[in-house]
């Protein structure tokens, strides 16, 4: 969990400094972490980088509501296509994101980690 609020650190200091494709993925990041914490906290093991799949595949008492698993849908879009030009039709991710999509992202992020920690889950 450490390292996911690191991570929504580093998401909302790119979103400072304008690069809302890497506050995308930052806030990914921490989403992911946080989630994988959420799993070592139960002594459950998880593989894997898709937060909405990890989330819904908690047992019935942990799993969320399916409006937090939509939102961690849109984060795990933040995974590949915020990095790898070669993804898009042309130009480089940075051309693609907003200051909009981060603002959202790390939003997202940020509740999925309340999410986590509601269920015990520490820094």
């Amino acid at each position: 969990m450490r390292q996911a609020l690191r991570d929504l650190q580093h998401a909302e200091l790119s979103l400072e400094f304008g690069s809302y494709e890497w506050a995308c993925f930052a806030a990914q990041q921490a989403a992911e972490k946080a989630v994988k914490a959420l799993y070592e906290s139960r002594n459950m093991e998880v593989w894997g980088h898709s937060v909405s799949r990890m989330l819904e595949n908690l047992e019935d008492e942990l799993k969320p509501d399916s409006s937090l698993i939509e939102k961690a849908k849109e984060l795990d879009r933040n995974y590949i296509l915020t990095r790898y030009p070669n993804f898009h039709v042309e130009g480089a991710p940075m051309d693609y994101y907003t200051k909009n999509d981060a603002i959202r992202a790390i939003q997202y992020a940020r509740e999925i980690i309340e999410f986590c920690r509601s269920k015990g889950v520490q820094a």
